[in-house]
C-alpha cells in the first residue's frame, strides 16, 4: 500500500508541476509577445510621424512658393492716416 501511495503522490506532483511550468510559459510567451509588438508599433509610429512631419513642410515650402506677394498699401501698418 505505501509504495502505491508513494507512486500516487508522486504523479500527482508531476501533474501539478507540469501545470505550473505550462501556465507559467504561456504567460511568458504571452507578456513576450505584447513586449515585440508594442515595440514594433512604437518604431512604426516614430517612422510614420518623421514622413507626416517630411510630408508637411514640403507642402508647407510649395504654399509659400506658390502665394503671390504680398502687396503694400499706405495702411499696411495700420496705423492712422495722417489728413494734411
Amino acid at each position: 500500500m505505501k509504495v502505491k501511495n508513494y507512486i500516487t503522490k508522486v504523479r500527482s506532483q508531476f501533474k501539478s508541476s507540469a501545470y505550473y511550468m505550462f501556465w507559467g510559459a504561456a504567460t511568458f510567451v504571452v507578456v513576450a509577445g505584447q513586449i515585440y509588438v508594442g515595440t514594433g508599433y512604437r518604431q512604426m509610429s516614430k517612422s510614420l510621424d518623421a514622413w507626416f512631419d517630411k510630408t508637411i513642410s514640403i507642402m508647407i515650402q510649395k504654399r509659400l512658393m506658390q502665394q503671390p506677394p504680398r502687396q503694400t498699401g499706405p495702411y499696411e501698418d495700420n496705423r492712422m492716416p495722417v489728413i494734411q
